[in-house]
């Protein structure tokens, strides 16, 4: 069983802060271009601005941030801006795992490992269980990760393990098998960049989340853009199939 339930199930618990924030990191070339920079100095700040939120969400009381690192479809980009970013990624495990764990915080990886160099799968292991134990925020990064996918690998593992369920499996029995089944479904899902969509992240997750689209390039999104949202948020009206009477009555 999934550990937490789905929003098309049941009715959430919500608050005025999201429990769970879900980021499409987006425009961090546009912002090295405009500055006439490589598109990999763009990538760089975007790490540092990625510490930032991390803070932000901590400090604020979330208690899931989940980001969207590499898509499985940024393979169709440039070889080197692909070797850059996960080199990238490699190197910001090496120098933030630690700091990530002195905080409290517990990583998480989803995605798709299969393509990448061994020496990555293994830090990314080692990087789960150096922080396992931690029970402040989670932060997960999609690496190599598709909503498709997730959902035919959650398929494949569910008939692969219960054979049984092929005719009559439920929402619960599949939600299981999904990447993030250890967190609630994203509350609140926030793109920078000016882009509007959901580019195949977390396609079973998002159901019901609130979306919230910003003009701001990721390596501008600062404390005030991060309040901005949870501001949005907040005027938003979480009815999940309901009137705005029934949440009166309620």
């Amino acid at each position: 069983m999934a550990l937490f339930s789905s929003s098309t199930q049941t009715i959430p618990v919500t608050g005025d802060i999201p429990q769970h924030i879900a980021v499409i990191m987006d425009g961090n070339g546009r912002w090295a271009k405009k500055r006439f920079l490589p598109r990999v100095a763009g990538h760089k700040r975007g790490v540092e601005v990625v510490r930032e939120v991390v803070r932000l969400c901590a400090n604020h009381g979330v208690k899931y941030l989940t980001l969207f690192a590499f898509s499985s479809e940024n393979w169709r980009r440039p070889a080197d801006e692909v070797s850059f970013l996960l080199n990238l990624f490699m190197e910001a495990l090496q120098q933030e795992v630690g700091k990530l764990d002195e905080n409290n915080i517990c990583l998480r990886m989803i995605g798709d490992c299969s393509r990448f160099d061994p020496a990555l799968v293994d830090k990314i292991a080692e990087a789960e269980a150096q922080t396992a134990s931690n029970d402040g925020l989670t932060l997960t990064v999609a690496v190599n990760y598709g909503g498709r996918w997730d959902i035919m690998q959650a398929m494949k593992r569910l008939l692969a393990e219960k054979p049984g369920l092929a005719q009559s499996f439920t929402e619960s029995d599949l939600a299981a098998y999904l990447s993030m089944h250890y967190a609630p479904e994203p509350d609140l899902f926030i793109r920078t960049g000016g882009e509007q969509r959901i580019s195949n992240f977390l396609l079973w997750q998002l159901a019901y989340s609130e979306l919230y689209f910003t003009e701001t390039l990721w390596p501008d999104f600062d404390e005030a853009e991060f309040k901005r949202a949870i501001a949005s948020y907040q005027r938003r009206e979480r009815r999940f199939g309901r009137t705005s009477e029934q949440l009166v009555a309620d």
